[in-house]
């Protein structure tokens, strides 16, 4: 299985550039998962147990809003990773994760990754870094679609002063 693993690892946008010790290190603690459309990965203000790295399918993350119950707020696919914040010190979940397909995915212990990022400053240099990068990425499209909610909407008539033509 973990040779198995490490090459679907080798082939995912999160680890594909990862140096191969470290991709190794994720293969022997990872198990990989089935999950059918519908199944909930974790829910909000649940307990931060695990990272999981989207092999194939589609994971919603929602969070729910007051007056309007679960709200969709992205969506992610093979290659990204969800359940960061089980690494960075946060001990409950933010958002809740559902499989919008069928989908798989490798799940990797948190307690396990903190104690080797503790012991192997290698590994832990390599997974925080991705992270940040995958974190970045994130806020890019959360700041566009920030910009898509407030832009300026209303619509111009031809011929008014909007239009270009100078009137």
């Amino acid at each position: 299985m973990e040779g198995q693993l490490q090459g679907i690892l080798e082939a995912l946008t999160f680890s594909a550039h990862l140096p191969e010790d470290v991709v190794r290190q994720f293969a022997v603690r990872g198990e990989l998962e089935q999950c059918p459309a519908g199944t909930v990965l974790f829910r909000e203000g649940s307990p931060a147990f695990a990272l999981y790295l989207v092999v194939s399918g589609r994971v919603a993350l929602e969070m729910r809003v007051p007056g309007r119950g679960d709200v969709r707020i992205l969506t992610l696919g093979p290659g990204d990773m969800i359940g960061w914040s089980s690494l960075v010190g946060q001990r409950k979940m933010t958002a809740t994760a559902v499989a919008i397909e069928d989908t798989q995915s490798i799940k990797l212990p948190a307690v396990t990754l903190q104690e080797l990022c503790d012991q192997d400053h290698h590994f832990g240099y390599h997974l925080m870094r991705r992270m940040a990068e995958a974190l970045a990425q994130r806020l890019l499209a959360t700041r566009l679609q920030l910009l898509d909610l407030f832009s300026d909407t209303v619509t111009h008539e031809p011929g008014t002063a909007r239009d270009g033509d100078g009137r």
